[in-house]
């Protein structure tokens, strides 16, 4: 079953971010677009490689208006622990979401049971609290910041232009398609 258009249930949870404990609620994620970037747990060997990425990239999905959550299952006490012990993870700045009740991870659908943790996933969520893309990784698998970028720049150029959709490897500026009858004759 697809999660597309599924609204993010409520939810409270702690984050680390900034050397500082927050609580951060679904109301903080209406209003503006976010990535929930699920990882497996703090202290791996992947993880931090996907997380410095994003943060290597954090200042451009600001400049979209879009929030990163980076969310695993442990608590927001071991999130702080590894920020603290990783040069990797000190240069995050971006909320670190604590789910040691996995309702998050079960609310997105990548919670593994028999591991008490959450595969890799990506969802682009709307300002309306929707999601709108989204990509689950086997856990051996890192994934690409520039990417998942790419996506939400076209995510929000789609939101904005309903009647254009982009193509493969689109970037803002190129051309976009426009879909009409007229198009399913040159398929």
């Amino acid at each position: 079953m697809s999660l597309i258009n599924k609204e993010v249930s409520e939810f409270s949870v702690q984050s680390y971010q900034n050397n500082d404990f927050k609580t951060v609620t679904k109301k903080d994620i209406l209003g503006k677009w976010s990535v929930f970037f699920f990882y497996p747990a703090d202290f791996t060997f992947i993880c931090p490689t996907e997380l410095e990425d994003l943060a290597d990239k954090y200042e451009d999905f600001k400049a979209e208006d879009c929030e990163i959550y980076a969310v695993s299952c442990d608590s927001h006490f071991v999130h702080k622990a590894w920020h603290d012990a990783s040069d990797r993870i000190k240069k995050i700045h971006y909320p670190m979401l604590a789910d040691p009740t996995h309702a998050l991870a079960k609310d997105f659908e990548v919670y593994i049971e028999a591991d008490g943790m959450a595969e890799r996933g990506s969802f682009i969520v709307n300002p309306e609290g929707k999601i709108v893309a989204y990509e689950i990784t086997a856990g051996n698998v890192g994934r690409n910041a520039e990417e998942l970028f790419r996506r939400v720049q076209a995510s929000r150029f789609v939101a904005a232009h309903g009647d254009e959709v982009c193509p493969a490897k689109w970037k803002p500026g190129a051309e976009t398609l426009k879909p009409s009858l007229d198009l399913v004759g040159q398929l």
